[in-house]
């Protein structure tokens, strides 16, 4: 019998929607931040999202994916989510709140569904990958599938 594939939440979530994805796996491998995992699997940088969580100065909580070849502009960032300012959460913050580790967070199924916000370019690609909410794993999609689950809005977030 041959070993079962191993499913995340994420894929069940986009499972459960019928939402067609592809899946690729990278454990095994030492890649960790998006630009390795891009690497390894012979990515475009520019179609493959990372997921960064933050926290407003009112407290409220919002989460960005951007290119992981971009970085956050935190100022376009609370003039989108309508803030004074927004910082990173701390990373010992990140599980308790989303229910994921740094390194293997998606937008998908976090225990509270936060304001998401999309770098415009996803807009540009047929599909776009992000981390399927484990270290190792990663789905792709198509940015118009996700809406169905997944309500978020797409502005120019990252740094010139």
């Amino acid at each position: 019998m041959g070993k079962k594939e191993e499913k995340t939440n994420v894929m069940r979530l986009l499972d459960q929607a019928k939402i067609e994805y592809k899946h690729y796996c990278y454990a095994g491998t030492d890649a960790v931040g998006g630009m390795e995992v891009v690497e390894v699997l012979h990515q475009d940088p520019d179609q493959a999202f990372k997921t960064l969580v933050t926290v407003g100065k009112s407290g409220e909580h919002y989460v960005f994916v951007i290119p992981v070849n971009q970085e956050l502009d935190l100022k376009k960032a609370a003039e989108a989510a309508g803030e004074k300012s927004i910082a990173m959460i701390k990373s010992k913050e990140l599980l308790p709140l989303t229910g994921y580790i740094h390194g293997g967070c998606s937008p998908l199924g976090m225990k509270k569904q936060f304001r998401t916000f999309f770098h415009q370019t996803a807009n540009d690609f047929e599909t776009i990958m992000f981390s399927a909410g484990k270290i190792g794993y990663q789905v792709e999609v198509s940015p118009e599938a996700l809406r169905k689950i997944l309500k978020y809005e797409t502005c120019d977030l990252v740094k010139e």
